[in-house]
């Protein structure tokens, strides 16, 4: 058996430690640009350059090395007809919970405005935000958006939901499609993206909807960055209509020095790193679906292309 392996950031030697500690029999290909070689059973990647395509011929399966599968649909027909299986979870899904859950309490409790008041030294308790009037909209629910969900029932938010298609949750209001999109933005002080990357969901959160979030609401973007019309939100950061955002995710990586978020002192900013892809767990789990696929059986987490998650 041949995997040929792909990380855009140059970092294999975890992969291929890993995969041959679970799959001996397995020769793992490092694809090298102008590097021609045999063909390969199954290919691991996440966001891989035009120029590896043609060297996907013969693939049975594609495994994306994330919960996102954009970065690799974006080529359309050009990629092979075959299985493309994202990672279910691989230790991600705490992670987010973690992420989401700290963003949550640092308004909820306002430290962001008491970070903004010790550098100018100013000692001034707030008046607590009632949390009956604090409620957290997760956009995507999905399995991470379920845990991210979970966390924030232990303390006691008043949650919704918002998806593609109708969902029930326990403990959740929740909304679908475009009739339940309008009143799950007015009743959400605290909006979290983790919807899937798709023509749908793109630019999604710009001027129209955002403004339907009540005033002194709050952003949370662990989805990607198209997601946010990003002059648009700064437009209403400015405006006083949104308080504040944590932001994971851009619309160009790494945010580019001159870009006007870094100046805006009520957006947070971190790089990419809500969920963190494990080496270790996420290759435990492409073994076993490879397992499973050799000896005939049905996977779980195969792509749907058209709906693009």
């Amino acid at each position: 058996m041949r995997i040929l392996l792909h990380r855009a950031d140059g970092v294999t030697e975890p992969w291929v430690r890993d995969f041959a500690s679970v799959l001996p029999q397995a020769e793992v290909v490092l694809w090298q640009e102008g590097v021609p070689f045999a063909p390969c059973d199954y290919a691991v990647m996440w966001s891989p350059p035009a120029g590896l395509l043609k060297q996907l011929d013969g693939v049975k399966a594609i495994f994306v090395t994330g919960a996102g599968v954009d970065a690799l649909l974006k080529f359309g027909d050009s990629l092979p007809p075959v299985p493309i299986i994202r990672l279910g979870d691989a230790g991600m899904a705490i992670q987010m919970a973690e992420y989401v859950a700290h963003a949550v309490l640092r308004y909820f409790r306002r430290f962001d405005e008491y970070e903004r008041q010790a550098r100018r030294g100013v000692w001034n308790p707030l008046p607590q935000f009632d949390k009956a009037q604090f409620t957290v909209g997760v956009m995507g629910m999905g399995m991470l958006g379920r845990r991210v969900l979970d966390a924030l029932a232990h303390f006691g938010f008043p949650l919704r939901g918002w998806s593609r298609t109708q969902k029930e949750i326990e403990g959740v209001t929740c909304f679908a499609g475009e009739d339940g999109l309008d009143e799950f933005l007015r009743g959400t002080r605290v909006l979290v993206c983790m919807l899937p990357l798709t023509p749908d969901t793109t630019n999604l959160l710009a001027r129209a909807n955002l403004s339907k979030l009540p005033e002194g609401a709050y952003v949370v973007n662990v989805a990607r960055g198209a997601h946010v019309a990003e002059p648009d939100l700064l437009t209403l950061i400015r405006a006083g209509h949104i308080a504040g955002a944590t932001l994971d995710v851009f619309r160009n990586e790494p945010l580019p020095g001159p870009h006007p978020f870094w100046e805006e002192p009520r957006i947070t900013i971190t790089p990419h790193m809500s969920a963190m892809t494990l080496p270790g767990e996420s290759v435990a789990q492409i073994a076993g679906k490879i397992g499973a696929l050799e000896r005939g059986e049905p996977v779980a987490d195969v792509v749907d292309r058209a709906r693009g998650y």
